[in-house]
């Protein structure tokens, strides 16, 4: 029997609209009174998921979230951190000389804000979608008294996927590193990423990595697809995660969380489409 199963937000739990479907959210209802533990499990700041975690009843003492990819566990309903790590100054100098050897741009995640040494665009995205706050910081002058949790480089898609080409391979030595978007590449501690999130969350609450569902489209889902008994791709997820997956469901748009917790969890086949009638219902 599955007891927990972490959900990746956007492309996965959230439709294009950024919504939660009333499919998906009935389907998170009957798991949660089963028992099952349901973490979102993400990139955000737990404040970009707060409305979620609302919307979803996820707010208790007895209810978690995996924000930053894997660098914070937190407690919704007290808000008791139970583990945290950070990048440190060193870290922002590195990648900004680093971005402007490859002329992308740069911003990075604080504790309460997100940071950049110009406004745009993408970072506009971030700030707005999340409901942080930004400023304008010139990264040359960062030191460690700013808590610096994530460190993106951010560009048009094209642009982004050509820098990745040229990145040293010490970065990846140094640092964990994902797509997260078309736009968005994630720099994190070396030891951070969301499989060794939710593992550090599945041990402290005494559930075994093969009662654990892990559900993602992205990059930044591998780790956890890879560390779940059952690691389910989204239907409109990147092709490495496919093939990393256990199993793949439908797209975001057409309820594919449902789909997984009334398959596995609930046990209602009656809900699905006919196998043959869908490429994305298929077992890897």
């Amino acid at each position: 029997m599955y007891k927990l199963i972490a959900l990746d937000m956007d492309g996965t739990l959230l439709k294009e609209d950024k919504s939660i479907s009333e499919e998906n959210y009935i389907a998170i209802k009957k798991a949660k009174e089963k028992g099952v533990k349901v973490v979102l499990s993400t990139g955000r700041p737990q404040k970009g998921i707060e409305k979620y975690l609302k919307e979803l009843n996820l707010l208790s003492d007895e209810d978690y979230c995996v924000t930053y990819n894997g660098s914070v566990i937190q407690n919704t309903g007290t808000n008791e951190i139970l583990y945290k790590k950070l990048l440190t100054c060193e870290d922002a100098h590195y990648l900004y000389d680093l971005s402007k050897k490859l002329d992308i741009n740069i911003h990075a995640l604080t504790t309460t804000s997100c940071i950049a040494p110009k406004l745009t665009k993408y970072t506009e995205l971030e700030v707005t979608m999340n409901g942080i706050n930004f400023e304008e910081v010139d990264f040359a002058t960062l030191t460690d008294s700013t808590p610096i949790v994530k460190i993106m480089l951010i560009d048009e898609p094209e642009k982004l996927s050509e820098a990745i080409e040229k990145l040293p391979e010490e970065v990846y030595e140094k640092y964990t590193v994902v797509r997260s978007a078309p736009f968005f590449l994630e720099f994190l501690d070396k030891t951070v990423n969301k499989g060794a999130g939710v593992k550090a969350l599945a041990e402290s609450l005494g559930i075994n990595q093969n009662e654990v569902i892990c559900m993602g489209d992205a990059g930044n889902d591998l780790h956890m697809i890879k560390y779940a008994g059952l690691g389910v791709a989204m239907g409109n997820a990147f092709l490495e995660v496919k093939k990393a997956a256990d199993y793949i469901t439908y797209t975001n748009e057409d309820d594919g969380v449902a789909h997984v917790i009334n398959k596995f969890i609930l046990d209602s086949p009656n809900f699905f489409i006919e196998d043959d009638e869908s490429e994305n219902d298929q077992a890897v």
